[in-house]
């Protein structure tokens, strides 16, 4: 098929949206390690983790086996609002770096929340208000995350209170006010407001927070008020489950034109929207069925895949969550208050982990005027202002292109745009200025964290 008989967008009709989500970890001979009690060293029960999230969500979090879960039609109606999503060519961005490489991205910032992270928003509050809940607790690094799950509750009429990473509740007020919008309580973390919070400010005066600060003051308000549970935009199982319509619509769409990718690039932070475009390619992976190269895209300044340690860890800077498997920098580790903005949790995904640790996949780190030089480029060619975390992929995805100018191969790449960057421009503003910088930890600043990693026999 000949590059002018595959459209700019290519759309998939409403019954063509998933009927399923696609549970990676069925296909994965290794599967991720279990969250482990910080207290007992033994697995979690269903019944211990009851106690801070959703049940359902917490049958969709252990179940290693079931590869297809039906949406539920509440849900998949909702879906119909915004999704299908395009992949879109990008035929512009080809002609501009004269790369015989075709380049395709799928495009998620097609909804009001600017981003991907509505798609598992939804999920945890149908399934949180079908259990008779009040409202639920979460935390929010760039924004996306908080504004996708105030949505969804507000849809439900749900209660929602979101701790912010300080500086990202700085840097972004009009991305908090749409959280106010629809109903919101906002509050910059780490804060006096919870224990850990007021524990976390004593030891760290000045601090601008973290996403593991976040997420512990999110858990303990959650566990303190009857009738509410945490909820989560990233890193577990549920959600990389949620998220995989993303993966599931674009190989329906390259099917549709006989296309298969060679190169699939995703930003990670937590791994919710990486986990959820390379599902159906790494199933395929993983069952000997087709070969791909995976590309992990995450910032400098919190490489938790390429300098981190595979380890158990806590989930939070409070040392209240369970312990997770994964690539982590420890957490105690607080990034630089850069503008990765959702890429700044220390740690990965428990499946990501165990793929990247079992050789399926490879990763990579971006420096952030690179990723803002590749953002400006993008804007200025295919006119869509990226967000931040989706530039890393767009990074790396002009890298794969260039590198395909200079060898002549005509590979074809997709990658994530996870959605928008018009709450951004904080950003954007120090990049046109001149005024932004690259901060990459030391050494000796990953080590003193990573010394800090529990034992676990």
């Amino acid at each position: 098929m000949s590059n002018q008989e595959v459209p700019y967008k290519i759309y998939l009709t409403e019954d063509e949206m998933p009927k399923s989500w696609y549970n990676l970890r069925a296909d994965m001979k290794n599967k991720p390690a279990p969250l482990m009690n910080p207290g007992t060293h033994k697995p979690m029960t269903a019944e211990e983790l009851g106690q801070v999230f959703c049940a359902e969500l917490v049958q969709q979090e252990l179940d290693d086996t079931t590869p297809f879960i039906e949406i539920p039609d509440e849900i998949r109606n909702f879906y119909k609002m915004y999704r299908p999503s395009p992949l879109v060519r990008a035929y512009c961005l080809e002609e501009k770096l004269q790369t015989p490489a075709k380049i395709y991205y799928k495009f998620e910032g097609n909804n009001t929340s600017g981003s991907h992270k509505l798609n598992s928003a939804i999920a945890q509050a149908y399934y949180a208000k079908k259990q008779g809940l009040k409202g639920v607790t979460t935390e929010t690094g760039a924004g996306q995350w908080g504004t996708a799950l105030s949505m969804a509750c507000a849809y439900l009429g749900l209660d929602c209170k979101v701790y912010m990473v300080k500086v990202s509740y700085e840097q972004k007020p009009f991305r908090r006010e749409v959280m106010r919008t629809y109903g919101a309580s906002v509050v910059p973390s780490p804060s006096e407001t919870t224990e850990v919070g007021k524990k976390i400010l004593a030891e760290h005066p000045g601090t601008t927070g973290s996403l593991g600060c976040a997420i512990s003051e999110a858990v303990e308000v959650a566990v303190k008020n009857p009738g509410y549970r945490y909820v989560l935009g990233s890193v577990l199982n549920q959600v990389l489950l949620h998220q995989s319509v993303i993966g599931l619509e674009a190989k329906t769409a390259l099917d549709k034109y006989g296309i298969k990718p060679d190169i699939i690039i995703g930003c990670a932070g937590g791994g919710s929207n990486l986990g959820g475009l390379i599902a159906p390619f790494m199933g395929e992976k993983l069952r000997g069925e087709a070969d791909y190269r995976i590309i992990a895209v995450e910032p400098a300044s919190c490489p938790s895949f390429t300098r981190g340690t595979f380890a158990y860890d806590f989930c939070d800077t409070g040392m209240i969550c369970p312990l997770a498997k994964m690539y982590t920098l420890g957490s105690s580790f607080i990034p630089s208050a850069n503008h990765a903005g959702g890429l700044r949790f220390h740690g990965m995904s428990t499946t990501l982990s165990q793929l990247y640790h079992d050789g399926y996949m490879e990763a990579t780190s971006v420096e952030q005027t690179s990723v803002f030089e590749a953002a400006e480029m993008f804007a200025r060619i295919e006119g869509i202002l990226p967000a931040p975390e989706s530039s890393h992929a767009i990074r790396v995805a002009i890298d794969e292109a260039l590198k395909c100018k200079e060898t002549g191969e005509e590979k074809t790449i997709v990658f994530g745009l996870t959605g928008t960057g018009y709450f951004d421009l904080v950003a954007y503003q120090k990049y046109n200025d001149g005024e932004m910088s690259d901060y990459i930890p030391t050494d000796e600043e990953i080590a003193a964290s990573v010394a800090k990693l529990p034992k676990i026999d």
